[in-house]
């Protein structure tokens, strides 16, 4: 049976829901004291809001409220979502996806200008990873797929692999199957637990914008199989956009190393970026950088 984004849907159940889904997941992660709503001493079965305590937040009907969490209400209104929204008090990028998946804010596309296309260019968004060599730089499908790296990228994130595996970039080398399956790059980040939650909250974030993206779902649905650790981080609806941070890892040849990262979109939407990772000038992570470039 086709996995669709991570449900596993046995004879006879309905089709998974996302929007319910991620009602339920975030009404279960706030508590009362974060909502304000007072206690008075009583005990509680379940840590999180109950149905009609997030309804009276958001300003809906219970009945409305408990139809959208088990699939029964359909093409809600923006006010509603947005109610919702501040009512699980969600940050800026889950409440984009929430709208996304409620259906209320369509995913916006840029547009390709038909002049500035790469078709037959020798110089392509692929090939600028390769004059950035004072930086560790990859270029990313929308799922990650590893489309090119340069030199210092390739000692640094895929040296176990071996320059004879780049013939096979996109086919294997996957930066969220190899977090979650290779031993070796798991190994590599100092702290793993958040590197994978951050990565799991950036696929779910564009798996929103493009719902009936096959090589999404078959990635989240291979996944989900093979690590249950992806699973359960995928089941908590995590979401973020992912444009800029820190990556601490543990270099085999070269120890601790901080890379600040920053995210470069290709023109047109279609979902390619650039990952550039840079160091502070004169940090012992500079330095490593220098030898390994």
């Amino acid at each position: 049976m086709t996995l669709q984004y991570a449900h596993r849907e046995s004879a006879g159940s309905e089709a998974p829901n996302p929007l319910a889904d991620f009602l339920r997941a975030h009404r279960a992660r706030i508590t009362p004291v974060q909502a304000g709503i007072p206690s008075y001493g009583t005990t509680r079965r379940v840590p999180g809001l109950r149905r009609e305590e997030l309804a009276q937040l958001a300003g809906v009907s219970v009945n409305y409220y408990t139809r959208l969490e088990q699939g029964e209400a359909k093409n809600p209104s923006e006010g509603i979502i947005t109610s919702l929204a501040r009512a699980l008090d969600l940050d800026e990028d889950a409440t984009s996806y929430l709208h996304s998946i409620a259906g209320t804010t369509p995913p916006t596309h840029g547009t390709v200008d038909p002049g500035a296309s790469e078709a037959g260019m020798s110089f392509t968004f692929e090939r600028l990873v390769e004059y950035m060599p004072g930086t560790a730089a990859i270029t990313l499908s929308a799922t990650n797929d590893v489309l090119s790296c340069n030199h210092l990228a390739h000692q640094l994130f895929f040296a176990h692999m071996g320059q004879e595996d780049r013939d096979e970039l996109g086919a294997r080398w996957n930066t969220h199957r190899l977090l979650f399956t290779d031993p070796y790059t798991r190994d590599l980040y100092r702290h793993w637990h958040e590197e994978a939650a951050l990565a799991v909250a950036s696929l779910r974030f564009h798996a929103a914008s493009a719902p009936d993206d096959a090589a999404v779902q078959a990635l989240v649905g291979e996944l989900c199989v093979t690590s249950s650790e992806f699973a359960r981080l995928w089941a908590e609806h995590p979401v973020r956009r992912c444009t800029r941070g820190t990556k601490h890892l543990i270099h085999p040849g070269h120890g601790d190393l901080d890379l600040e990262y920053q995210v470069l979109h290709a023109p047109g939407g279609d979902g390619r970026r650039i990952l550039i990772h840079t160091t502070t000038p004169g940090s012992p992570a500079a330095d490593a950088l220098h030898v390994l470039s």
